[in-house]
């Protein structure tokens, strides 16, 4: 009979530590999915940032473009021939 007593105890000791070890990892299943939507948000931040610097970027090159600097002379002279080219087809445009 004490036997069967062990027995029972040390299940219910095993049945509490697993419980114990359920809850724990239940608690850390939760955190590290709020660590994952925490690191998404702060990456498409990111992603939103690295946008707008290339927007940024793309736009003072083409005025450093149309300021005719020495080093973007044939991307100038491209760019005043497309404004050149887009002028005159507002000018037929507007003679029709």
């Amino acid at each position: 009979m004490s036997d069967l007593i062990e027995i029972i105890d040390s299940l219910e000791n095993r049945i509490s530590k697993l419980l114990h070890k359920y809850e724990f990892m239940k608690q850390q299943n939760t955190d590290l999915k709020e660590k994952i939507a925490e690191l998404e948000s702060n990456s498409e931040l990111q992603v939103d940032q690295l946008r707008q610097w290339e927007e940024k970027f793309s736009a003072l090159k083409n005025a450093n473009a149309m300021l005719g600097s020495d080093e973007h002379k044939r991307e100038t002279k491209l760019k005043i021939n497309a404004l050149i080219r887009e002028i005159d087809m507002c000018i037929a445009q507007l003679s029709e």
